[in-house]
């Protein structure tokens, strides 16, 4: 502007540049930006990264779902209050809507388990000796700071797991409350008086802490998960090692960063995605005095060979297949809706997700075809486009194994009546499937499919169905539709299971106690309950 003083340059948008141009190669510092066409996302990454420059950048778009696809986020163990950095080897985590590689987070040796249990041990008896109520304010500060970091971590968590962004975000603000709730434990963790058959003496029983806990997390829920194990073992006053599935590590990761900005001391809280050899050295070194896990069979029983070495405590929340008997007196419409919702909320990974339909006689085809219209509802897709889709399942491995379920079920005489096969394109999905005549020596009825599979069976009288519910290896978690007062009753004092749901779905309330019968488990999560179990006892006599 030549009319002025000064050293002014007007802000200049130059259209139609090309790559080869001096000013889309050099750094201009003042008000000018050159505009370039492109086709695809490809293209347009390659544009951007054709440069000597690398400080940041911008992506603008409202399919949240592209972001950080293309330049891959790396991600650090946390150690002893700091991040591990130069990591030799990684690992690879994909979004399994896409299939897309979007992170890859460090793999920790041997030599660095073993030294974050030292650490983590020392940092227990400083840890142990603050009072509960000191604790509890950590945790409130912990939850504080995660709760204003929930938009941050929720887009990690929806790319690693195919969530909404919402569900997502609802994930990460559920986990802070389950902080807040375990915090409110500080002023009632109770030992006991008991009375002496000496008249001049006491008798005390005191809770104490373990030491360190390893935590094992799931793939499924790993926030919720994640906070829902070192919650209750830090206001007892444990430390803990976590160990996130390979399969979505990074909000763990992210979630360290919290853990950093709330100022836990160093070592209380450490972070560590490893190969399954190493978390096998974690788990057996000698000061670890506890594993708690939330995963199959086969991990807990690997979990119990870890124990033997130390005769560490062990808590196991394991497989489920949870029944839903619905009897010729309910709401059907309302029934149907809620099991189809348990059975496709994250498209069936859910340990207490509906498997098994035990539907009376007079009702079944009824019911049936109800659950075969809702299911036909669902579609599939990337939720973080669109957040009604049902989502994919964790992996490839996953995908394979649920359809050669189905399809073996067929093979012994069940009927498809929707679903039952691989979608093409991208993805790990598998639609919602519903098998009826199926009998109950079926392995789509005796095993955990951990996908969206329903198998419908009918039965005449609620003592028949509490029979075929109970005629399993597992007993996490059933569900009853039914207004009759006796036969909720009676199922109250039969099921064998953890948990008994009436006209509802599960929901695992923190408040509650999530425990497993028979193979579903060892010990539990949540509540009071679940609190103690990371703790031991002291008895003290004492005369006077």
């Amino acid at each position: 502007p030549a009319a002025q003083g000064g050293t002014f340059y007007l802000p200049t948008i130059i259209a139609n540049a090309s790559l080869d141009m001096e000013m889309s190669q050099e750094e201009t510092f003042g008000p000018v930006a050159a505009c370039y066409r492109f086709s695809t996302e490809e293209e347009v990454i390659k544009m951007a990264n054709d440069t000597e420059y690398g400080l940041s950048s911008y992506f603008y778009t409202r399919d949240i779902g592209r972001l950080g696809y293309k330049q891959v986020q790396i991600y650090h163990n946390y150690f002893n209050g700091g991040f591990l950095e130069n990591a030799a080897e990684f690992i690879e985590v994909r979004n399994p809507a896409t299939e897309t590689i979007f992170a890859k987070v460090a793999c920790a040796t041997p030599d660095e388990a073993r030294l974050a249990v030292e650490k983590a041990k020392i940092a227990q008896q400083l840890w142990r000796k603050l009072s509960s109520q000191e604790r509890g304010e950590h945790l409130h500060r912990l939850a504080s700071v995660l709760t204003a970091q929930a938009k941050t971590l929720a887009p990690v968590l929806a790319n690693e797991t195919g969530k909404s962004l919402e569900d997502a975000t609802n994930e990460v603000l559920y986990a802070a409350e389950i902080l807040r709730y375990h915090a409110g434990w500080a002023r009632r963790i109770e030992g006991e008086v008991i009375p002496s058959d000496n008249a001049q003496e006491n008798i005390f029983l005191m809770r104490e802490p373990l030491g360190v806990a390893v935590c094992l997390i799931p793939f499924n829920f790993p926030i919720y998960t994640l906070l829902r194990k070192i919650a209750p073992a830090l206001i007892t006053g444990n430390t803990v090692i976590v160990r996130p599935s390979n399969h979505t590590p990074c909000s763990a990761l992210a979630f360290a960063q919290v853990v950093q900005q709330a100022a836990l001391p160093p070592g209380v809280v450490n972070i560590m995605c490893m190969s399954h050899e190493t978390a096998a050295t974690l788990c057996t070194q000698p000061a670890v005095a506890m594993i708690s896990l939330t995963g199959s069979v086969y991990a807990g029983q690997q979990v119990l060979e870890y124990c033997k070495h130390n005769i560490a405590k062990a808590s196991l929340e394991l497989g489920g297949k949870t029944p839903a008997i619905v009897a010729d007196d309910t709401h059907l419409q309302a029934a149907a809706q809620a099991i189809v919702a348990s059975k496709t909320t994250h498209s069936g990974q859910l340990c207490t997700a509906v498997e098994r339909v035990y539907a009376q006689a007079k009702i079944h085809d009824k019911l049936l075809a109800l659950l075969k219209t809702y299911m036909q509802g669902k579609t599939l897709g990337n939720r973080q486009i669109d957040p009604l889709h049902m989502g994919p399942l964790v992996n490839a491995a996953a995908q394979t194994r649920t359809h050669a379920m189905v399809m073996k079920a067929i093979a012994q005489g069940a009927t498809l009546e929707t679903g039952g096969y691989l979608p093409d394109g991208p993805g790990y999905f598998y639609p919602p499937t519903l098998l009826s005549h199926c009998r109950q020596d079926m392995e789509i009825v005796q095993e955990e499919t951990f996908a969206p599979i329903l198998c419908v069976l009918a039965y005449e009288n609620i003592e028949d169905a509490l029979s075929m519910a109970n005629d399993h290896q597992f007993g996490l978690s059933s569900v009853l539709f039914t207004e009759r007062y006796r036969d909720i009753m009676l199922a109250a004092n039969t099921i064998e299971a953890g948990e008994l749901y009436i006209n509802r779905i599960p929901a695992d309330p923190y408040q509650g106690y999530h425990a497993g019968w028979k193979r579903s488990g060892l010990g539990g999560d949540d509540g009071k309950h679940g609190m103690l179990e990371f703790t031991q006892t002291r008895l003290v006599v004492m005369p006077y």
